[in-house]
């Protein structure tokens, strides 16, 4: 058995206006699309705002399960542009499925709800920025 301590760093936190685009019901649970419409970057290690592009697919299972797929592109207060993505669950709780149904939509997915666990990607090029940055988070 593994016994690492991890340390985990607040770099930033951001907050985007959405549009929300109500699929409807799929083979697959409900689907919804949240398309970023832009936000602001603010933090510790990094400042900048949310681009206008990207959002978030969302399928919520008829368990009350979230399938999360999230992509955008942040620019830093210095002009670097760099792409996010992140993958995950989040447990809605048993009439999560129903709520959305009913078009009861939570304003914000957040340990309130429940369980969320994402995998994060991170991602930014020019001169004096290369290479890729991985994270995650999960709330109790």
């Amino acid at each position: 058995m593994f016994n690492h301590k991890y340390e985990l760093e607040h770099v930033f936190s951001f907050g985007a206006a959405l549009e929300t685009e109500a699929i409807g019901p799929v083979a697959e649970g409900i689907r919804v699309n949240f398309y970023c419409q832009g936000g602001e970057l603010t933090g510790p290690k990094l400042q900048g705002r949310c681009r206008s592009v990207g959002g978030d697919w969302l399928t919520v299972r008829t368990d009350g399960v979230a399938i999360l797929d999230a992509r955008t592109t942040i620019e830093s207060h210095d002009g670097a542009l760099i792409a996010i993505t992140y993958s995950g669950v989040a447990d809605l709780e048993n009439d999560g499925y129903q709520r959305f149904l009913e078009g009861n939509l939570p304003a914000r997915l957040g340990p309130e709800l429940g369980h969320i666990c994402v995998i994060a990607q991170v991602k930014q090029a020019g001169p004096e920025r290369t290479g890729r940055a991985a994270g995650g988070y999960r709330s109790s």
